[in-house]
C-alpha cells in the first residue's frame, strides 16, 4: 500500500503545469487493454488492462451497451480498486484482469471501460468484445417463447432476473429475453440466492455449500454441524445469515437453519420440535399431526422480520406461521382453515381470521415481505398431498395468484391487500415465486404451467400491469422453480 501511495503521488507531482492546479491524472493515463481472453461462457470475457497510471485509480466500472431496439437497461458493473486488487492471480504488476460479465452471446459487444482516479478524473478505454454464438445444452434458456415483449417507456424496477435451475448453476436473462449470463457448470441452484454480488448454492444432497463467482469461478464449503442433511428448496436472507431448508432423514423438510457461506451454523428452528412442544403444553396430541419420515410440513422459504424480531416459514402442506426468532414461540399462524391442521384447538388458537374475503394461502411458496410491510407469496393454489388417510386437505383453484397480506395481530387478523392473478388464466400446480423489485415492481415465476410442461416469467409494474411474459419449457420445476431480479445495471464491487 505505501509503494502504490508513493507512485501515485509521483504520477500526480510529474502531471503539474508549473502553476498551482495539476493537470487531471485522467489526461496523463496510459491504461490499455493489453489482451482479452473468454471466459466459461460467452457471457464472460476477462480482460487484461495494463498501465503505470493504474497505480493512481481509484475504481474502474464498464458499461456495455444494449442491443439496438432493447428496452433493458445497459449493464454497468464497477469495481473499487481494492476488490480488483483482491481477486488478481496472475496479472503482472502494472496491470490488472478486469472480468467483464453480461455480455450478449454471439454479438459485436459495444463495452466503454471507465477509470477513476484518486483525484476524481475519469478516462474512458473503449473496447469491441466479439463473443461466441452460444447454444443451451438443454435447449430451453436461449429460446423463449415471447407472450408479450416488454415495450420502449415501460415502467419497471428491473431489468435483469435470475432463474434458479435445476439443471444448473443460475441463469441471468434481461428484461427484452435475451440471455446474459451462464455459469457453466451443472450443479443444480434450487437452493440459492444472490448475495454479495454471488451464488450461495446449498447442495441438494448434502450439506456442501457453493460460491459461485459472476466470472465463472466457483469455491465449495461443507457446513459444520449437518452432516447428515441436505439442502432442499430456497434460501433466503435472516437476521444475521443466510436461511436454508434443511431435510433429514428423520424429520422430512421440517427445519429451517442460519448459516453464513462460510460453513458455520447458527440458529435453527426445528418445527417438528417446535410444533410438538407447543401443541403438548396446549393439551393437543402432537403425534397425530408431526409425523416423522412423512413429509407432513414441507417448509420451501423462509424470511426475517425485522419488524418484530421473528421469523415467517412457508409450509406447503398447511399454513404460513410466524415464529419469535429467540425462543421459537409461535405467534401466528395464516392458512387455510378446512385443512387438517385447523382441526387442532392449540394451532386453531393462533390462526390469523382473513378478513373482507380475500384468498388464504394455500400450497403457498416464497414468502418475503414487501418494501411496505405486507406479507407477500406465490399462492399455488394446490390443496395439501401429505395428510393422513380421511383427514381434510383443503380447497383447491383453477388458478395461481400473487397474493400480499397485511396483518393486524391485536385483532388477530389479516387482510389480503392485493392479489395478482392473470385473470385466472394460469395455474402452477407447485413452486414458484413472486418477489418485489425496488419501486414496488413485482417479478412473478409460475414455475409449473399446463402440466408441468411452461414456466412463465412475468414482469409486473407497481400496478400489477404486465410489462412482460416469456414462457420456457420445463420439466416438473426444473427450468425456473424460483426466480429473482437482480441489478446488473448498477452492480458495484467494494
Amino acid at each position: 500500500m505505501k509503494h502504490t501511495s508513493f507512485i501515485a503521488a509521483l504520477l500526480i507531482l510529474s502531471a503539474c503545469d508549473g502553476g498551482d492546479n495539476p493537470a487531471p491524472l485522467a489526461s496523463q493515463s496510459n491504461v490499455v487493454v493489453s489482451s482479452e481472453a473468454a471466459g466459461v461462457t460467452p457471457f464472460i470475457a476477462l480482460v487484461e488492462l495494463s498501465g503505470s497510471s493504474l497505480a493512481s485509480a481509484r475504481s474502474i466500472s464498464y458499461t456495455i451497451s444494449s442491443k439496438p431496439g432493447s428496452v433493458s437497461k445497459p449493464v454497468n458493473i464497477g469495481y473499487s480498486i481494492q476488490a480488483l486488487n483482491r481477486r488478481q492471480q496472475t496479472s503482472a504488476a502494472g496491470s490488472l484482469q478486469l472480468p467483464v460479465v453480461g455480455l450478449y452471446a454471439g454479438y459485436s459487444n459495444t463495452v466503454s471501460i471507465n477509470i477513476q482516479f484518486i483525484d476524481g478524473s475519469n478516462a474512458s478505454v473503449p473496447l469491441t468484445i466479439v463473443t461466441a454464438a452460444y447454444a443451451d445444452p438443454n435447449g430451453i434458456y436461449d429460446r423463449p417463447l415471447i407472450i408479450k415483449q416488454r415495450v420502449a417507456g415501460s415502467s419497471l424496477g428491473f431489468d435483469f432476473f435470475v432463474l434458479k435451475s435445476e439443471l444448473e448453476l443460475p441463469v441471468i436473462i434481461d428484461t427484452d429475453g435475451e440471455l446474459r449470463w451462464v455459469g457453466g457448470a451443472t450443479t443444480s441452484s434450487t437452493s440459492s440466492t444472490f448475495v454479495n454480488n454471488g451464488f450461495v448454492i446449498g447442495d441438494a444432497a448434502g450439506t456442501t455449500v457453493y460460491r459461485a463467482e459472476l466470472d465463472g469461478s466457483i469455491v465449495a464449503t461443507v457446513l459444520s454441524a449437518a452432516p447428515s442433511a441436505k439442502f432442499e428448496h430456497n434460501i433466503d436472507f435472516g437476521k444475521v445469515g443466510l436461511l436454508g431448508e434443511l431435510s433429514f432423514a428423520s424429520n422430512v423438510a421440517t427445519t429451517v437453519s442460519e448459516f453464513t457461506p462460510t460453513g458455520g451454523i447458527g440458529k435453527t428452528w426445528d418445527f417438528a420440535q417446535l410444533i410438538s412442544a407447543y401443541m403438548t403444553s396446549q393439551g393437543d396430541d402432537p403425534t397425530v399431526f408431526v409425523r416423522p419420515g412423512i413429509d407432513w410440513f414441507h417448509s420451501n422459504s423462509s424470511t426475517y422480520d425485522p419488524s418484530d424480531n421473528s421469523i415467517i416459514v412457508s409450509s406447503r402442506e398447511n399454513f404460513l406461521m410466524k415464529v419469535d426468532y429467540d425462543s421459537g414461540d409461535v405467534i401466528w399462524i395464516l392458512g387455510d382453515p378446512t385443512k387438517y391442521w385447523y382441526t387442532f384447538p392449540s394451532l386453531r388458537a393462533k390462526a390469523l381470521t382473513l378478513q373482507g374475503g380475500g384468498l388464504y394461502p394455500i400450497g403457498q411458496h416464497a414468502v418475503s415481505i414487501t418494501s411496505d410491510g405486507l406479507i407477500m407469496v406465490m399462492n399455488d393454489g394446490t390443496g395439501s398431498v401429505a395428510q393422513p388417510a380421511g383427514a381434510p386437505a383443503g380447497a383447491s383453484r383453477t388458478y395461481s395468484a400473487v397474493s400480499a397480506y397485511s396483518i393486524d395481530l391485536a385483532n388477530h387478523s389479516a387482510t389480503e391487500a392485493w392479489h395478482f392473478d392473470y385473470g385466472q388464466t394460469i395455474l402452477s400446480t407447485f413452486c414458484g415465486s413472486a418477489y418485489e423489485a425496488g419501486d414496488q415492481s413485482v417479478l412473478v415465476d409460475f414455475a409449473a404451467v399446463d402440466h408441468f410442461t411452461n414456466a412463465r416469467l412475468v414482469g409486473l409494474d407497481a400496478e400489477q400491469n404486465v410489462v412482460f411474459d416469456f414462457q420456457y419449457a420445463t420439466t416438473n420445476c426444473n427450468t425456473g422453480w424460483n426466480a429473482v431480479p437482480i441489478h446488473l445495471e448498477r452492480l458495484w464491487f467494494e
